[in-house]
């Protein structure tokens, strides 16, 4: 089997960004070939013209305008649908997240190590990351471990690589930010290990564009709680 990772990349008003994003998951070395696959999840900012501006690199990198904003968990399910590799990825456009990472992190399964690997910002240390931010993802985390009998560090991590009918098989439902949450604890009841790789990030600020609040926060855990007990 010819093996081919698709990174899918939803964005939403990133029009700083999105194109030094899409240009280093080109550049970057990887184990496996690539396939970027970006959702333009509804944009009214400049993305949208950002990203039609791009090369065109066919069998490479393909664009999917979604016309009408209904959020990043809806944007990375139509990158799971129509993904043609047989591993898939998320890269968040805002470039908190190095995407040179993703080759160390697709390894394990490139090796049958395990079916699903995460990209901890958390296995070494904080970062430097907001003292909310750090406290809020630690109780999710911790949360997550009590209900699943998991060792995570990191369970709101946008870096999570797995198998692709792995994914398909999760029957994903969420719209918004309650995707990461949804994801984990479908893949734990599912019996799948997820493998935690240390990852660099540069945190971001609401003020230079970060979108989830702390209504996420509460949304999390209704569906860790809800999906735990279902």
């Amino acid at each position: 089997m010819t093996e081919l990772l698709s990174i899918v990349v939803p964005v939403y008003n990133e029009e700083s960004t999105v194109g030094a994003v899409v240009g280093r998951l080109l550049a970057i070395d990887l184990p496996v070939a690539r396939e970027i696959l970006v959702v333009n999840d509804g944009s009214t900012d400049g993305t949208r013209d950002v990203l039609d501006a791009l090369p065109h690199r066919p069998g490479v990198l393909r664009i999917v305008h979604v016309p009408v904003n209904a959020g990043k968990g809806r944007a990375i399910r139509i990158g799971f649908e129509q993904a043609c590799g047989t591993i898939v990825a998320i890269q968040d456009a805002d470039l908190e997240l190095d995407p040179s990472e993703l080759g160390a992190l697709v390894k394990p399964i490139l090796a049958g190590e395990t079916t699903a690997v995460y990209g901890s910002r958390f296995l070494h240390g904080t970062q430097g990351a907001p003292f909310a931010s750090v406290a809020a993802n630690r109780f999710l985390t911790g949360l997550t471990n009590a209900l699943y009998g998991s060792r995570l560090t990191d369970m709101e991590t946008c870096y999570k690589v797995m198998r692709t009918e792995v994914a398909r098989a999760l029957q994903l439902e969420a719209n918004r930010f309650d995707i990461e949450p949804e994801i984990t604890a479908k893949l734990l009841r599912a019996g799948h290990r997820i493998v935690e790789r240390p990852v660099r990030f540069e945190p971001r600020s609401r003020a230079q564009g970060k979108k989830i609040g702390w209504r996420d926060g509460v949304q999390a855990i209704v569906v860790l709680t809800r999906l735990r007990f279902r």
